[in-house]
């Protein structure tokens, strides 16, 4: 057992590709490999005695069905997939939902906004990237070089990674409780990784899955888009961290949708409320003078970002100065070239 302060692990590694771990009675533990920098996704099959209900399903793809037809003949035993628990709509969560739907009739159990994100986002299919984006990209200062080089490429689409959605799905709502696995689970919802982030909570034991919102030893990515780029996802994010601490208890089991389960809730969502709120006092100081959304990432993130992660580190950034423009405690105005400069007050 590997011991982090008060977050404990009880297993140090992760199931290989196509093999399965039974971690609760019930409750099998699945990885699968994705193709970014965050390489891999947890999936859990909540055994239902006649079939098995699903939470997540990883991206769409060639790989991602082959592995699914060796666990559905191999560590599944043959019984059906008959429900698909989705606890958000990004595509290392919802991608290969549509597939179970078409291929195996199962049913598609998750929040009304992942459901409505995720057909909204297969609609958008683009070659190019729009002027929103390209707008939005100026005004962070995104690196000139880099820009010009995106600007030319076909962007990342949604439909890449997730197989089409057919319609309807069965919604879950915050303070109803679901049966799944031998268990009885209090549905509560997160927000700011994802807009109404489902997240489940045993009564009948000590289990609680948190999908991206209640990660190990990473810290969701909490960031605004050009589909919003007014929003305020850094308070989503606080507000129900907040709300979900009062529910937390140290011997809980938190299964998690990256990294590996553990427990220590309590002090995990500490952490977590901690690191943004010390992000929000670095940045206040930072800003003395007049900086762009990239010219933040050193005092925000510590830590050297590339291209493979420049993307979410300017969305993240974006969070975290929308949260203080909202606030007051910041200015924004215009330079020359259409950057943004934000300035604290």
């Amino acid at each position: 057992m590997t011991v982090a302060g008060a977050i404990r692990f009880p297993w140090e590694e992760a199931p290989a590709p196509g093999e399965a771990v039974e971690i609760a009675e019930g409750v099998l533990w699945i990885r699968l490999p994705l193709p970014m920098a965050l390489n891999h996704v947890n999936i859990y099959a909540l055994d239902d005695g006649d079939g098995w209900t699903l939470v997540d399903t990883g991206v769409h793809s060639r790989e991602a069905k082959a592995l699914w037809q060796g666990l559905l003949d191999g560590p599944l035993a043959g019984k059906p997939v008959t429900r698909l628990l989705i606890t958000h709509h990004h595509p290392d969560h919802i991608g290969m939902a549509g597939w179970f739907m078409k291929h195996h009739g199962a049913e598609l159990v998750t929040s009304r906004t992942s459901w409505l994100m995720a057909r909204m986002l297969l609609l958008d299919e683009e070659e190019r990237p729009s002027e929103q984006a390209l707008t939005f990209w100026k005004r962070a200062g995104m690196d000139p070089r880099l820009r010009a080089k995106r600007e030319g490429e076909r962007p990342f689409n949604f439909v890449d990674v997730v197989h089409r959605l057919p319609t309807g799905y069965t919604r879950l709502q915050e303070g109803e409780t679901l049966r799944a696995g031998g268990r009885t689970w209090d549905v509560r919802m997160g927000n700011g990784h994802a807009p109404e982030h489902v997240t489940l909570w045993s009564r009948d034991d000590n289990l609680v899955i948190g999908g991206d919102q209640l990660l190990s030893s990473i810290s969701p990515n909490i960031g605004v888009h050009v589909t919003e780029p007014e929003a305020d996802p850094l308070a989503e994010f606080l507000e129900a961290s907040e709300r979900l601490l009062a529910h937390a208890r140290d011997d809980q089991l938190v299964l998690g949708g990256h990294k590996l389960p553990y427990s220590g809730l309590p002090v995990r969502l500490r952490q977590m409320i901690d690191n943004h709120v010390s992000g929000l006092e670095r940045l206040k100081v930072f800003l003395a003078m007049p900086r762009t959304v990239v010219d933040c990432f050193p005092q925000l993130f510590m830590r050297k970002i590339d291209e493979g992660n420049y993307g979410l580190a300017m969305a993240e950034a974006l969070a975290h100065l929308n949260y203080l423009y909202k606030r007051g405690e910041v200015t924004r105005s215009e330079r020359k070239d259409g950057a943004w400069l934000w300035q604290s007050r």
